[in-house]
């Protein structure tokens, strides 16, 4: 197709793309895209497998309107498993023919795409011991995990957590790597899921189902909260004083609308949004942070370590192929996908 020295293509290449603001089944197509092109420090990578995280169906869903209007048509996608096509002239660490994976960038977005474009420094090689599709599961869940436990809650061996909903994408990564950091580990899942996160290295398991985390009585150092609503409040709840929330869903902190760049007058609203949450925090010297993954190749080449020792595996639900990757979404979007949800681009 392409003859790389001129960068020219021709464009018969398929991506999965958003048309418009709406649901699932109707706002999504496959369309043909030109191959993008390599700038100075980026990686042209040749998709093997992506994976669809919760963030894509709540920006498909115009969840995001407030802090950022999409330009349609817009690709979808965030994590990438594939092999490094071309490299732009300053990149140094990897070559064509690497195995590689990525967060990719949202100045990128759009995984579910034959070709991917991803920052040099947002791209890891993938775990010796995995496949493609197992390495896709990674990146998002794992650098979210990474970066709230590790550099936010900066969770030490002894400590106490508590995960909400051990069974997800970014839990059931959470707790193997709560372990992993010497934690004492409680999660909440359904009764379906209860032998899967004891599988996964959870001390305790509260099946929400039959029992409330709240009726517990424990305190714990750190809750990480994935699920938002009503639970962001609550965790105060069963948090010591001078514990550590963070937040991966709810409401947004100051700190992180500073980092999303929103304008004062948004700022101030959402800051009048999360009242409760600052107050309930300060009131026991506690810290509440939502936070904002963001790409990172150095931490994922740490989290390549963890699988490759065996102290994390990936866990998957299901795998489909590129032509049923809307159905994909659509199961994810149900909300019982235990671990993560792969589409294969490349067969």
């Amino acid at each position: 197709h392409c003859d790389w020295s001129s960068d020219v293509c021709s464009s018969d290449l398929k991506s999965l793309m958003m048309t418009k603001y709406g649901d699932i089944g109707t706002s999504l197509e496959e369309q043909e895209v030109s191959i993008p092109t390599v700038g100075a420090n980026q990686i042209l990578i040749k998709t093997h497998s992506a994976s669809f995280n919760p963030i894509d169906y709540k920006i498909l869903r115009g969840d995001f309107k407030a802090v950022g209007k999409i330009q349609f048509p817009k690709g979808i996608g965030r994590d990438v498993s594939g092999i490094v096509e071309k490299v732009g002239k300053n990149v140094k660490n990897f070559k064509a023919g690497d195995k590689v994976y990525s967060r990719i960038d949202e100045a990128f977005v759009g995984t579910m795409a034959e070709y991917v474009i991803s920052n040099d420094n947002d791209v890891a090689l993938i775990p010796s011991n995995l496949s493609f599709d197992e390495s896709a599961s990674i990146p998002l869940a794992g650098l979210t995990s990474y970066q709230a436990l590790v550099d936010v809650a900066k969770l030490s061996s002894g400590e106490n957590i508590l995960i909400h909903a051990g069974s997800g994408g970014v839990g059931t990564i959470a707790i193997q790597l709560a372990k992993h950091l010497g934690a004492n580990v409680t999660t909440t899942t359904s009764t379906k899921n209860v032998k899967l996160v004891k599988d996964l290295g959870a001390d305790k398991v509260i099946d929400y189902t039959k029992h409330s985390y709240l009726d517990e009585g424990t305190k714990f150092d750190v809750v990480f909260n994935t699920l938002g609503g009503k639970h962001t409040l609550n965790s105060f709840k069963v948090l010591k004083d001078g514990g550590r929330v963070v937040s991966i869903s709810g409401d947004l902190d100051s700190v992180t609308t500073k980092q999303l760049g929103l304008n004062k007058v948004v700022r101030l609203l959402l800051s009048l949004k999360a009242k409760k949450v600052t107050k309930a925090a300060s009131k026991m010297g506690a810290m509440y942070r939502f936070l904002l993954m963001s790409p990172n190749g150095a931490q994922l080449k740490e989290l390549s370590k963890l699988y490759e020792s065996g102290s994390i595996k990936p866990v998957i639900d299901k795998t489909y192929d590129f032509k049923s990757s809307i159905q994909a979404l659509e199961y994810l979007s149900n909300g019982r996908a235990k671990g993560k949800v792969i589409v294969k681009v490349v067969d």
